[in-house]
């Protein structure tokens, strides 16, 4: 398999970022928390998911094509 330089280069950045700040994740988000804020670019969220009501079969935890336990199938 050919390696791809850019994609090495992204992993040795990200690698070089993680040491510089000890491999801990509060420390890392913290500083792009602080860059981010820095920053004169535009930074947007995402809307939150549109979540619907559950089948009965997802609010017991089990498949849809399963009988549910409430009507006393097995």
């Amino acid at each position: 398999m050919n390696r791809d330089p850019i994609v090495d280069e992204i992993r040795a950045i990200r690698d070089a970022i993680a040491r510089e700040h000890n491999y801990d994740l509060d420390s890392i988000f913290q500083m792009l928390s602080e860059a981010e804020s820095k920053s004169e670019r535009l930074h947007v969220s995402p809307p939150p998911p549109a979540v619907g009501s559950l089948p009965n079969a997802a609010q017991l935890g089990v498949a849809a094509d399963k009988a549910s336990p409430l009507k006393g199938e097995v």
